[in-house]
């Protein structure tokens, strides 16, 4: 973050300090609420959640180096006390990022927003310093603590931004004004929180509604194969640039194939050019990601050969997101299960797919959550494409939800041994410890609520016991 004092931030969130012997001594440092990150010059925020109470550990953050607590009430060391301490958070962000002036990108959707997220940043950096969303921090907390990481050295922040019902994303623009907002699709994800895809879209929205006008540098970036969001350029005075495979799109992919491995390929047109791109992340859904990314930094005066040359690169940034890992003995392992919605459980199944030509697949799948009354025929839905894409061995894990995916199956001709519903991860686990062989490509997917990366993480420890039981 950058330096200030604690009595300017106690007067920024609106604060009372204590224990504070003098209060022109900075906060240097990062702004933390892990008591374990805190050090030298740091401001440590103290939540109350349902297991911990961060103000338990106001004496060892200062001990540690902390120059300050920022809390909801005194704590014996030196502290500034607020009503409500994310509120504060909140403040404290919208200071610091209208005094850095820095260019602010941010973007939401259904699908896709931390990988893309992660293109933006691996484009974005090689042209000036970069600060952006670590993982899928993207709430009221995880926001306001990623723009505090930025210096006077940021040139670009990145912003990932996530909604649970309407009027959050009018929010958390309020915290960070974008200048540029970025909507990749509207899908199922959260559908039955929202309500319908309508109220989703609505709710996306909020982000090009916040954008300064055309005229004051706002542009809005919107996905041209998503009826829903290339609806929004009616709700923004910013600039409208769209992207997709349309023939409409101002950055645009033609001659989209996927590689023998399954990485996607396309050739990348901008107004500025045209360049090559073969990406060396998996899944023709990564694409329309790359060209969001690209639209982001086509409008930030990169190059298409810049841009091209750094999708190229680029690689996953964040855990579980179709992370592939090929084992000693050829077993090739797709850990993707970060979380799962309809659109990236076919995305991923097609991935599978084109991975394993000429070789078995395996789809180790379970619960896609929050889907309300489309829970069943979305689940039934998934299970009948694993058939059709020729998936050699649906596995789906758990209970109701997964009963479903593999009745979906079963339904569309999978029959014998070409489905099973297991109960538990540690089941499939020992399923799959019985029945692989080398070269067999595993995808691992369900919501963050399963905790599938287990499974993932058993079977590649199962091959790490192998290669040295070889030896």
């Amino acid at each position: 973050m950058i330096a200030l004092s604690l009595a300017e931030i106690a007067a920024v969130v609106g604060g009372q300090t204590y224990d504070i012997p003098d209060p022109s001594a900075q906060v240097t440092g990062p702004v933390v609420r892990d008591s374990r990150e805190a050090g030298p010059g740091s401001l440590f925020v103290a939540f109350v959640g349902e297991r911990v109470d961060g103000h338990d550990f106001a004496e060892a953050v200062v001990a540690a180096g902390a120059a300050a607590v920022l809390a909801s009430r005194p704590v014996g060391v030196p502290a500034i006390v607020v009503d409500d301490v994310q509120t504060a958070l909140g403040a404290l962000a919208r200071h610091v990022v209208r005094k850095l002036g820095t260019t602010l990108v941010a973007l939401t959707g259904s699908a896709g927003k931390t990988s893309t997220k992660d293109l933006i940043a691996q484009v974005l950096r090689r042209k000036a310093p970069t600060v952006w969303t670590p993982g899928s921090l993207n709430n009221e907390i995880g926001l306001p603590l990623t723009a505090l990481s930025a210096t006077e050295e940021t040139k670009f922040l990145v912003l990932e931004m996530g909604a649970r019902g309407i009027g959050h994303i009018r929010y958390l623009t309020e915290l960070t004004p974008p200048r540029i907002g970025l909507v990749l699709n509207v899908g199922s994800a959260h559908i039955g929180e929202f309500g319908g895809r309508e109220q989703i879209a609505q709710a996306k929205g909020e982000l090009v509604e916040s954008l300064p006008p055309a005229d004051e540098g706002g542009v809005a970036i919107l996905n041209a194969d998503d009826p829903l969001v290339r609806a929004m350029a009616s709700r923004t005075k910013a600039k409208v640039l769209l992207f997709g495979e349309s023939d409409e799109a101002d950055v645009r992919a033609e001659n989209v194939r996927l590689t023998d491995s399954g990485q996607p390929a396309f050739s990348l047109h901008t107004p500025s050019g045209c360049s090559d791109v073969t990406m060396r992340l998996y899944g023709e859904h990564h694409v329309s990601n790359a060209l969001a990314a690209a639209a982001v930094a086509h409008e930030l005066g990169m190059s298409v050969t810049e841009i091209a040359t750094a999708l190229s690169e680029a690689g996953s940034l964040s855990r579980w997101r179709m992370e592939v890992t090929e084992r000693p003995d050829g077993v090739t392992i797709v850990n993707d299960a970060y979380n799962a919605n309809p659109e990236s459980m076919r995305a991923a199944l097609r991935a599978l797919a084109a991975m394993g030509t000429g070789r078995r697949t395996w789809a180790v799948l379970g619960k896609m959550a929050e889907l309300g009354d489309e829970a069943l025929a979305e689940h039934d839905a998934v299970g009948r494409l694993a058939v059709r894409l020729n998936v050699s061995k649906l596995v789906a894990v758990g209970g109701r939800e997964a009963a479903w995916l593999q009745l979906g199956a079963y339904n569309e001709g999978s029959w014998g041994e070409e489905s099973v519903h297991v109960s538990d991860a540690q089941a499939a686990v020992d399923l799959l410890r019985s029945e692989l062989r080398p070269g067999d490509v595993v995808l691992v997917k369900a919501s963050r609520s399963v905790g599938l990366e287990s499974v993932a993480q058993a079977l590649l420890a199962t091959g790490a016991e192998g290669e040295v039981a070889a030896r």
